[in-house]
């Protein structure tokens, strides 16, 4: 069943963010080593910076950088474009998921912090920033709120996007992206404490997601 969308509610937003800042401080001093092993091992296989950032799309339309471990190839953008133009398989699920399972710009380390979520650690930074929330829609390009969210946008530019989700514990590739605006709209529709607190525990419980809540 669906609700009012209760993070519209001062109280709601004043109690959601103040969790926000107090558990990424937490979560950046416990992890302050385990980030530094991340950051060598990066240097180590290939070129390039060791933090990725990308603009995202975040609360009432403001651009953000997204921060995360760097988990591809200098030229991944370049490699993207010829698989799609060579592969129809990939260029399908490509258009379904906007995500490859065999993504040949990821490197070796990049598929183990992808496969835990490792990667998206550095975004504890953008939570104290106050451009994402722990927990709450992933954070998404304009494009892809023009093309999937549609007239369903206002509900995730209503919220400050999140490190975990809704969609994550639900099967996060492995469904449509149809089915994640859906449970992103959900999501914010039926926010409440509660919601967040099974989310994150049940993204704890997973055992192949190492990296966060």
């Amino acid at each position: 069943m669906e609700v009012q969308n209760n993070l519209e509610k001062p109280l709601n937003i004043f109690i959601k963010r103040t969790i926000d800042y107090l558990g990424a401080i937490i979560f950046l001093i416990i992890l302050a080593i385990p980030m530094l092993i991340i950051a060598i091992l990066i240097k180590l296989e290939s070129k390039g910076p060791v933090i990725f950032s990308q603009e995202r799309v975040g609360k009432s339309g403001r651009k953000f950088k997204c921060y995360k471990f760097r988990t591809m190839y200098e030229d991944a953008e370049e490699r993207l474009k010829k698989l799609l133009a060579e592969d129809e398989s990939a260029r399908k699920e490509w258009e379904a998921y906007y995500k490859l399972k065999n993504d040949p710009r990821v490197t070796k380390i990049g598929k183990f912090l992808r496969k835990t979520s490792l990667d998206e650690l550095l975004q504890l930074f953008n939570v104290l920033k106050g451009e994402m929330s722990l927990i709450g829609p992933r954070p998404v390009t304009e494009e892809e709120l023009k093309i999937y969210y549609k007239d369903y946008a206002r509900y995730y530019l209503n919220v400050l996007p999140g490190i975990t989700g809704l969609w994550q514990v639900s099967g996060r590739s492995e469904i449509t992206y149809e089915m994640r605006v859906f449970l992103d709209v959900w999501y914010v529709r039926n926010w409440s404490l509660w919601l967040d607190i099974v989310l994150s525990l049940i993204h704890i419980s997973e055992p192949t997601r190492l990296g966060m809540i």
